[in-house]
């Protein structure tokens, strides 16, 4: 077998890219003066730095060697594992506006304006865990492909902890500021690592054509009847579509831009790049299993599916290029570590410790306690790592379906106003309950994931929330009329810039609109919607489809499909870069 040793050239590759992030995280860091900047970034960021940062968190390391080992396995039809938000992705330019305009600092404190505090002590102990699960996969995924890559010397465990220090470095001091920043020269290392490999290994595999000889014709399918069908696509897009609402790093990666259109393109534009990158994963995916299938390099087999990625990387690579390739892999995994210690860090720190411990001290006090605090869930991410987890993909999936249950009710609570907490409550145990039992009764994994298992615990979720919200008492009015002004009411209005969060300084009063008010007055405090606010916004093109689901009429304030015109363009035109992506793969493996 093959082994590359890391050459000089490879060492000068690498130690120039860790010189230049740090370098360019560590002056960003230098913004960094109080917990808005750190956890927000002072929602200033434009609309390439919002494609980087989307781009950046939602790409990780572990995504490419899981993808790839799931089309290993299975066939292209694998992608779907990765794919099962494309149908979803047009969904987000229609939710990207709610993280803006709901103006808070994490996800947790809206669970707690919609539901009320301890629900929002319950979301923030979910957030915690995902955070902490999120990390220690994305270590665990990136260690997997340099390990692989550097001829299987190095013990995946002990790149673990070196990856842990290299991110640790910068965003401990810089925050968000540092963490977009790098995100945005890392993604052009994101791109470079999903790529690389395809042309120094196309020769091997004789192109496209020679991989479909080699291979039976349902590998090369999008959809296999006995494998990832339509129904299996189906529920993966449910779980997408419903968990990214809830999913703890979304307030900061998609509601910091500097007005809602800034917010959405990143979103939407940002999603679209990882799809795109995800083609590049997939096909080396069916290379490896080709040159397997032959019997090249004097392999008949890979002892672990999840090898596959860094088999590619050791007999495909040039000398020289692992240092590249090595570089690539800490690029996606730093871009979002780096986040999720961040967002852990303001979790604990906005809805555990000030509002518990200590709930009046200086914001500088509040700015060490997030810098901290993000420092201890990554190194609980490594002992994850390190001790629990076996194959990278289940544990993303274990994630995704977790947010998906809690995202049940935060996407219930934007759009039927009926909901209440205990509905919340009883819907979150119902689903999770119902879904680790049949996983216990199955005798099977609990990162396992199964669309029926799926399908039978979101539809007692839901069917819980509905029914127990019914039969007990509403929310406070008072509350909900402010939480639903909020979300009425366009964000990037004036004043709405200086309440960016905890170290929020007074709206002038030649300022105060509707929008600064709703952010500087108490989730309580007795808001109504105007129909006036509800013209205004109509008038422009601005209202929200997702806020006035169950009341399009009255939203639209006799102005039609108009009223809702930027969501719909932006809308359709996912849907068409959806279609036009799933076409193209379509076309290049069709027989």
């Amino acid at each position: 077998m093959i082994q590359l040793e890391i050459t000089t050239l490879d060492w000068v590759v690498l130690i120039g890219y860790l010189c230049i992030v740090t370098v360019v995280g560590l002056v960003a860091a230098f913004r960094v003066k109080d917990t808005s900047q750190y956890f927000l970034g002072n929602r200033r960021f434009g609309k390439w730095i919002m494609i980087a940062q989307s781009f950046g968190t939602g790409t990780h390391a572990e995504m490419p060697v899981s993808l790839a080992g799931a089309v290993y396995s299975v066939g292209l039809s694998g992608i779907w594992y990765q794919w099962k938000n494309m149908f979803a992705t047009p969904f987000y330019w229609l939710i990207a506006p709610l993280f803006r305009r709901i103006r808070r600092t994490t996800l947790a404190e809206m669970v707690e304006d919609r539901y009320g505090p301890w629900m929002g002590a319950i979301y923030t102990a979910f957030a915690l865990g995902f955070l902490t699960i999120a990390m220690a996969s994305m270590l665990k995924g990136a260690a997997k492909v340099i390990g692989q890559a550097a001829g299987g010397h190095i013990p995946v465990d002990s790149i673990v902890v070196a990856m842990t220090v290299v991110f640790i470095l910068y965003s401990f001091v810089g925050g968000l500021i540092a963490t977009a920043w790098t995100d945005f020269l890392q993604g052009f290392l994101i791109l470079a690592l999903s790529f690389m490999l395809i042309p120094l290994g196309w020769g091997t595999v004789n192109g496209i054509e020679g991989i479909r000889q080699t291979l039976e014709a349902s590998k090369t399918s999008l959809t296999t009847p006995q494998g990832i069908g339509l129904w299996f696509i189906f529920m993966l897009t449910l779980n997408g579509l419903i968990g990214i609402v809830a999913q703890p790093h979304m307030m900061a990666a998609v509601g910091t831009g500097r007005d809602e259109y800034t917010c959405r393109v990143g979103l939407l534009y940002g999603t679209f790049v990882k799809r795109f990158c995800t083609v590049g994963w997939a096909i080396v995916g069916l290379m490896v299993a080709a040159i397997v299938a032959r019997g090249s390099f004097g392999v008949s087999g890979l002892r672990d599916p999840e090898e596959a990625f860094g088999f590619a990387c050791r007999h495909f690579l040039f000398k020289g290029g692992v240092g590249l390739l090595i570089a690539c892999v800490l690029a996606a995994n730093m871009a979002g570590c780096s986040a999720f210690m961040v967002d852990s860090g303001a979790l604990f720190t906005r809805n555990f410790y000030r509002r518990y411990l200590a709930p009046s001290r200086p914001d500088r006090h509040y700015l060490w306690v997030g810098r901290i605090s993000g420092l201890a869930v990554a190194l609980v991410g490594v002992v994850y790592a390190v001790l629990l987890i076996q194959r990278v993909l289940y544990s993303f999936l274990l994630i995704e379906t977790m947010a998906t249950f809690m995202g049940i009710s935060v996407t219930a609570g934007v759009f039927w106003r009926r909901a209440n907490r205990w509905g919340a409550i009883s819907s979150l145990t119902v689903a999770m309950t119902a879904n680790f039992v049949q996983y216990y009764l199955r005798h099977q994994r609990f990162d396992n994931w199964d669309p029926d298992v799926f399908f039978v615990s979101l539809v007692l979720g839901a069917a819980t929330l509905i029914v127990v919200s019914l039969l007990t008492p509403p929310e406070p009015q008072a509350a909900m009329q402010s939480f639903y002004t909020r979300l009425q009411t366009p964000s990037d209005e004036a004043g709405m810039a200086e309440m960016t969060g905890m170290g929020a300084q007074p709206v002038p009063a030649a300022a105060a609109t509707m929008s600064s008010v709703a952010v500087a007055t108490p989730p309580t405090a007795p808001l109504a919607i105007s129909d006036e606010t509800d013209a205004r916004v109509a008038a422009e093109g601005r209202q929200l489809i997702l806020v006035n689901l169950f009341r399009l009429f009255r939203g639209a304030a006799g102005h039609g499909l108009r009223a809702y015109r930027t969501d719909l363009v932006g809308f359709g035109i996912g849907w068409a870069l959806a279609a036009f992506l799933i076409g193209l793969v379509w076309l290049l493996f069709r027989g």
